[in-house]
């Protein structure tokens, strides 16, 4: 596992195993994340599906019993970063909390869904 990035606002801390592999970015892989803090009721799972779709990522986004948000996502790992990137920028005021695990790419995926289960 990776240290933090560092301190969000407020004294946030966003745990990431997000490591530094500039040159195997643009494999495919596997991202499986919970986000923790005022994330549901706010839009996170639309902006993550519509924010998914035009970086061609597979996967789905759902709510949590417990208040947080997951998301597991495959695709090309600069596509998912900028994913990452964006939801993060967007959300920056909810989130208190992230923890991300880097798996393989498993390739069970069509699309990018919502899911209410």
């Amino acid at each position: 596992m990776a240290s933090a990035l560092g301190s969000g606002p407020r004294g946030r801390r966003f745990k990431s195993v997000r490591p530094d592999h500039s040159k195997y970015n643009h494999m495919n892989k596997r991202l499986h994340a919970y986000y923790r803090g005022s994330v549901q009721g706010v839009g996170f799972r639309y902006t993550a599906e519509r924010a998914a779709a035009p970086l061609g990522l597979n996967g789905w986004v759902k709510n949590t019993g417990d208040g947080r948000v997951e998301i597991v996502v495959e695709g090309d790992g600069a596509a998912i970063d900028k994913f990452l990137n964006k939801i993060e920028s967007i959300f920056k005021d909810y989130i208190q909390d992230v923890d991300i695990e880097w798996g393989s790419f498993k390739d069970e995926f069509v699309g990018f869904d919502i899911r209410f289960d």
